[in-house]
């Protein structure tokens, strides 16, 4: 069939592999074929999506047309994969590391995520507890599917990543947005956290480091969670993706608190802490009996999580840690000039984030929406970012700027937004 394509179109076919691809179906056939489409399933409209990459596409395509863009929408961090974990990766192939492994991980990568959770939260952690994932995700998504019924309540953190939502009302669920406000510094008012407990709430998320605010969960606030999971049995799933990205003090997890190491589900990976985003490596820590079941929806979903992937997360753990240190310091200087330089322009207040790497301004001295900002600042400054209302109802009058770019291009960002919002 592929020779025959190739006599048809003759020398055409001779500069690039795409041309071994059948011909685009034209608009006819587009639509002939939208008629014998599958109904799709009820749930399919419930499901929400990642702006970030949505953004990115728009940036892209103005790339491809001549607009220089800096990008500060998406988040994952700008440095490569340290050498070491990419030697490890690679000897793994070598070795002949591409078989499946068990649905739960290999034993040495949560023998060793086992020992560093013990060690970084101060609680005891056994590899049974492990789950490990492609991805940080996939423990969000089978925490949901394992406890959540229709018309279960989930308390979760809003603004917020956007994912939790689509992902409870996926399930059928009901969001129960938690406000996190700038005069808590992005944090929650334990009061409200209390008032939205009902007999029907089965999960309570939590995520420090925060993404989109770069806030973190103060001691005094996780010991107010603990007290109302623990009065009501209230399972959380402790999102802790950022945990070695903070700027100050120590990492504080709820597990923290006695009783809560076996009501909580801790979310952790790779993918900031050690630039692997695109390995996909993520995994959780939970009571054995629930990581039975979560390894059950492993089998029915993944089977597993790549082999030589998961050889480079032993080398990640056990490793050298200094390209941690380093990145962390690098954004700790790009944290600081792209919150003095906000700062600076008319209509813009800008609190200081303590981990992540992401600031969200409040832009309401602007007199614009966050949408309407975000949108005027991407075609009219070329800077590709975020608008607030992305990461739930109480992200309007904010704006998200990942500021996992070059400091040249932070100064240079800096510049044309506030050349841009004077011409409003």
């Amino acid at each position: 069939m592929i020779e025959d394509y190739r006599l048809q179109m003759g020398d055409n076919l001779q500069s690039s592999p795409l041309s071994l691809l059948p011909p685009t179906p034209n608009s006819k056939t587009f639509h002939h074929n939208k008629q014998n489409l599958m109904n799709l399933a009820t749930r399919m409209t419930r499901l929400g999506t990642e702006t970030a990459f949505e953004v990115l596409a728009k940036a892209k395509a103005l790339e491809a047309r001549g607009k220089e863009i800096i990008h500060l929408e998406i988040g994952e961090p700008d440095f490569d994969t340290p050498a070491n974990i990419v030697e490890a990766g690679v000897q793994a192939l070598q070795q002949g590391h591409t078989h499946y492994t068990p649905a739960s991980g290999i034993l040495p990568l949560r023998e060793a995520i086992a020992s560093e959770i013990s060690l970084t939260r101060n609680i005891s952690v056994h590899p049974d507890q492990v789950v490990v994932v492609p991805g940080g995700k996939p423990i969000m998504f089978f925490a949901l599917l394992a406890l959540c019924n229709a018309g279960d309540e989930v308390i979760y953190p809003n603004p917020g990543f956007p994912i939790y939502e689509s992902m409870i009302n996926f399930v059928g669920a009901k969001p129960v947005p938690l406000r996190l406000g700038m005069e808590n510094e992005f944090s929650f008012d334990a009061d409200e956290l209390r008032s939205l407990v009902s007999d029907k709430t089965k999960l309570i998320i939590l995520n420090s480091p925060a993404n989109p605010t770069g806030g973190v969960i103060s001691d005094e606030d996780l010991a107010q969670v603990a007290d109302v999971a623990l009065a009501r049995s209230i399972p959380v799933l402790s999102d802790e993706i950022y945990s070695r990205m903070l700027y100050d003090g120590e990492f504080a997890s709820i597990t923290a608190t006695p009783g809560m190491p076996e009501q909580t589900i801790i979310l952790d990976g790779f993918s900031k802490t050690y630039a692997m985003t695109g390995w996909r490596l993520g995994y959780g820590i939970m009571p054995v009996d629930l990581a039975q079941q979560i390894t059950k929806l492993m089998v029915n979903s993944n089977s597993c999580t790549a082999a030589f992937t998961q050889m480079a997360g032993v080398e990640a753990i056990t490793g050298p840690q200094e390209a941690v240190i380093d990145m962390v310091q690098a954004f700790r200087r790009r944290r600081d000039l792209i919150v003095a330089g906000l700062n600076e322009i008319p209509g813009i207040k800008c609190l200081m984030p303590k981990g992540a790497f992401y600031v969200f301004p409040n832009i309401e001295g602007t007199g614009r929406s966050s949408q309407e900002l975000a949108d005027y600042l991407l075609q009219e400054a070329g800077i590709a970012l975020l608008s607030g209302a992305c990461f739930g109802e109480y992200g309007e009058g904010f704006l998200r700027l990942s500021y996992a770019n070059s400091e040249e291009n932070l100064l240079k960002a800096l510049k044309l937004i506030k050349e841009a919002l004077a011409r409003l």
